[in-house]
C-alpha cells in the first residue's frame, strides 16, 4: 500500500459495528462486559473505538507495532519519559523545543532522571557522552528551531550497541516524509498538533512503539497515568492525517519559491532549511527522507529587525505553533524558545534576530510577496 493511500485506509479505516467510512465518535466512558472480565472495552481511559482508529493508524504510517494518543505532544513526551526510573540517564539533541528542554531540567530533573544535552549531528561526541547509568538518545530531526539533522541510522546503531533505547521526535518529516523505526528507532514521537491535524483545531501528542513488548510498557503508562487523546479529537485527528500526503507536498513547493526569495535578499543573514545543498545535514536529510518540509528560520540583523518583520506580514500568522494551512512566523527567542536560559540559546545559534517560518497552503505567489514586503519594511 502506497502512503497516501495508506493515509486513508491504513489502521481501523471503517467502523466494524457500521460500516461507517467516517470513524464514529464514541463519547462512552464505560462499557457493558459479557461476564465479568469479558469485555472488547473496559473503560474510556484505557481503550476507547475512536482513538484506538487513530493509534492503530499511526502505527501503520510509522511501521510500528503499537501507537498511543495522548493529550498534547508533552503529555506523549512526558509518557515516554516514564519509562526510566531515578538514576537513569539520558542524552538528548541540544538544539531540542523549549518545552521538551523545559519538562527535562524543570519537572523530571526533580524525579532523579538526569539529562545531557548533545550536538547529535556529531557521532562521536554521542558516544563519548554515554555513561554507564545512560539509558536512552532522545532525537529531534530536524530541530526546532534551526532545522540540524540528525543521522537516525547511525545513531540507531550506536544505541543498538550500547543496549540504549532510541527515541525520535517525528515532528517536523511525519511519517510521510520520514520513518525513524524503518531506520532503527525504538520510539516515535509526534507533536499532532502540528502537521499531522494541519488545521490549528486540535492538540494531540501520539508515540509508536517499534514491537509489542515496548508497546506493553507505554499502554500501561498511558492507562496509569491518564494523559488520553479524547474521542473528538481523535475523529478530528483522523481526518487531518487523511490530507496530509498533498498537504505536504503542496507546503514543500510553497516552501523552496520562499526560500529562492530571501537568498536574494541582502538584509536577510543565515537560512536555516534542509533543502539547501550548503545546509548542514542536507546529504543525510536527503538520504533518511523523502522531503524536506515546510520549516524554515533565518536570521535578520537583530531583535527589533525582527519583530517589526512579523508585524509587518499579512498572511504570515504571528502565532505559536506549525504545521497548519496556514502559514505562520514567530520569533523563537521570544516564544518557543524563550524557556530555554539566553546565553543557552545564544550558543545554540538562536538568536534574538532570528525568524522561523511554518509554510501554509496559500497561494505561493502572496507568501512570496508578503514576506519581501515585510522584511523590506
Amino acid at each position: 500500500m502506497k502512503k497516501k493511500t495508506k493515509l486513508i485506509h491504513g489502521g481501523i479505516s471503517r467502523d466494524p459495528y457500521t460500516g461507517a467510512v467516517s470513524i464514529p465518535l464514541y463519547h462512552a466512558s464505560t462499557y457493558q462486559q459479557d461476564g465479568v472480565g469479558n469485555f472488547k472495552y473496559e473503560y474510556a481511559r484505557t481503550g476507547n473505538p475512536t482513538r484506538e482508529a487513530l493509534e492503530t493508524l499511526i502505527a501503520d504510517l510509522e511501521g510500528g507495532a503499537r501507537g498511543f494518543a495522548f493529550g498534547s505532544g508533552m503529555a506523549a513526551i512526558a509518557a515516554v519519559v516514564q519509562l526510566f526510573s531515578a538514576g537513569d540517564h539520558l542524552l538528548l539533541t541540544d538544539d531540542v523545543y523549549g518545552g521538551t528542554y523545559r519538562i527535562m531540567t524543570k519537572v523530571f530533573h526533580r524525579f532523579g532522571i538526569d539529562v545531557t544535552f548533545v550536538d547529535t549531528t556529531d557521532l562521536e561526541t554521542v558516544t563519548k557522552s554515554i555513561r554507564p547509568e545512560t539509558k536512552a538518545i532522545f532525537v529531534e530531526t530536524p530541530t526546532n528551531p534551526l532545522l540540524k539533522v540528525t543521522d537516525v541510522k547511525a545513531i540507531g546503531e550506536i544505541a543498538k550497541e550500547h543496549g540504549l533505547r532510541f527515541i525520535v521526535d517525528n515532528t517536523f518529516s511525519t511519517p510521510y516524509w520520514q520513518n525513524p523505526i524503518a531506520l532503527g528507532a525504538d520510539i516515535v514521537l509526534h507533536s499532532a498538533t502540528k502537521y499531522l491535524g494541519g488545521h490549528s483545531d486540535v492538540v494531540a501528542g501520539l508515540v509508536v512503539a517499534a514491537d509489542d513488548a515496548l508497546g506493553d510498557e507505554l499502554h500501561f503508562i498511558q492507562n496509569s497515568t491518564g494523559g488520553i487523546l479524547g474521542p473528538q479529537d481523535s475523529w478530528l485527528l483522523i481526518r487531518g492525517i487523511k490530507t496530509l500526503g498533498v498537504r505536504m507536498e503542496e507546503v514543500e513547493a510553497n516552501t523552496k519559491a520562499i526560500v529562492s526569495m530571501l537568498q536574494e535578499e541582502k538584509s536577510v543573514g543565515k537560512i536555516y532549511y534542509p533543502g539547501l545543498a550548503d545546509h548542514p545535514g542536507h546529504a543525510v536529510h536527503r538520504a533518511q527522507a523523502g522531503g524536506f518540509g515546510g520549516m524554515v528560520s533565518f536570521t535578520v540583523e537583530n531583535g527589533e529587525k525582527a519583530k517589526a518583520i512579523v508585524k509587518s506580514a499579512r498572511y504570515f500568522t504571528l502565532a505559536e505553533s506549525l504545521g497548519a494551512v496556514e502559514s505562520l512566523i514567530s520569533i523563537p527567542s521570544l516564544m518557543t524558545h524563550a524557556s530555554i536560559p539566553r546565553e543557552r540559546r545564544l550558543a545554540l545559534g538562536i538568536e534574538d534576530g532570528l525568524i522561523r517560518i511554518s509554510v501554509g497552503l496559500e497561494d505561493v505567489e502572496d507568501l512570496v510577496e508578503d514576506l519581501k514586503a515585510a522584511i523590506r519594511s
